[in-house]
Parts: C-alpha cells; sequence; structure tokens
C-alpha cells in the first residue's frame, strides 16, 4: 500500500481531488479536520482536555463542543491555539496511523491522508510522499467568499497563516495545479497515478 499525504493553503482544492481519487481509485481517505471533530464529541479523548482549557462556555446546551466559539478564540489568541493544538494534533495523528494499519490488513492499494499542516506537524514519518494542491490566491479569495461564505479578511488571516506556495512546493514530491477548470486538475492526478502502475 502507498501512503500519500495530500497538503496546501486553504481554498486551493484539496477536497476537490479527495473526492475523485476516492471515487476513481482503490484507495482510502481520511481528512484531519474530520478526525480532528470526531475527537472532539462528547466521551471521546479530546472532548474533555479541549473543555478543561477553554471552559464550560465552549460547551452547547446538547453536550456537545461548539467548534465556531473554540475557532474564535483559538484564533484570537495565539496561546490558546498552542494549547488546542497540543490536544488535538497528537491524538489525531495516532487515529491516523491506525486508520493506515486497518487499511493494510485490508490490502488497500492507496491511502490517502490530508492535512492543511502536514508539513508542519510533523507527519513525514507517516507518508510515503507527499502531494501539494496550489491554487492562485485571487481564485482561492473568490472560491472561499461564495463557498464557505468567508470575509477577505477572514480570509486573509488564514493565508498568512499558512506556509507559502514556494514553501509547499519545496517541500512536496508532486504538485497538482487547481486554478484551472477540474479535468485539467484530474488530468494530472491521473498521470501521477499512472506511474504507480508501472513502478
Amino acid at each position: 500500500m502507498r501512503v500519500i499525504g495530500i497538503t496546501g493553503g486553504v481554498g486551493s482544492g484539496k477536497s476537490l481531488v479527495l473526492n475523485y481519487l476516492a471515487e476513481k481509485y482503490d484507495s482510502r481517505v481520511v481528512k484531519a479536520d474530520e478526525v480532528g471533530h470526531l475527537l472532539m464529541r462528547p466521551g471521546k479523548q479530546c472532548y474533555q482536555p479541549v473543555i478543561d482549557v477553554f471552559g464550560v462556555k465552549i460547551v452547547n446546551e446538547d453536550g456537545t463542543l461548539n467548534r465556531k466559539a473554540i475557532a474564535e478564540i483559538a484564533f484570537s489568541e495565539p496561546i490558546m491555539l498552542k494549547r488546542l493544538n497540543r490536544i488535538i494534533h497528537p491524538a489525531v495523528k495516532e487515529y491516523i496511523k491506525s486508520e493506515i494499519r486497518k487499511a493494510r490488513e485490508d490490502e488497500i492499494a492507496y491511502f490517502f491522508v490530508e492535512a492543511a499542516l502536514l508539513i508542519e506537524d510533523g507527519y513525514g514519518g507517516i507518508y510515503d510522499e507527499l502531494w501539494g494542491v496550489y491554487c492562485e490566491e485571487t481564485v482561492r479569495q473568490e472560491r472561499l467568499q461564495l463557498e464557505r461564505g468567508y470575509t477577505k479578511e477572514h480570509i486573509d488571516s488564514l493565508i498568512k497563516n499558512q506556509l507559502s506556495p514556494e514553501e509547499y512546493e519545496a517541500h512536496c514530491d508532486f504538485m497538482i495545479y487547481n486554478s484551472e477548470d477540474r479535468e485539467h486538475t484530474y488530468l494530472q492526478i491521473d498521470r501521477r497515478m499512472r506511474t504507480y502502475e508501472i513502478m
């Protein structure tokens, strides 16, 4: 089984790439964000530690955590973001490692793990190679405003806190350019996947 990391800046189109891979290839896809959300559910391992750091004010009436409130606090107070990351990231990494083990047992051909911080969080020992998804900033701005309703200020702050396109390219084994139409993106993926068939 080949384990491939997928990374890139916010709004670059990582989900588009992952959805295509999941549909077309014998693969398992895990998104670090979704794992983080799962581990913050009541009864899961990150639930109580997050409450201990942020207080009961971030608990909804139904007992779930208010992720929006947590994000607002974390992104306005760097120390709180660090404390949140210290809870979530190690737990997410262990969960992903266990999913990789299961996929190997199931003899899945490819395992794709996606996270915006694959490079910064030291996931290098988990994947065999790293793909980066690149999209021009103007296109990312448009997508994030239309699809997620983000303000320009919020988008600018997100982009500012991430690696530059040059840094992503320096760390990645393969770059997907996703500023054009979907077919152009899919063509690049298919070409890359064919290289594994002839190895």
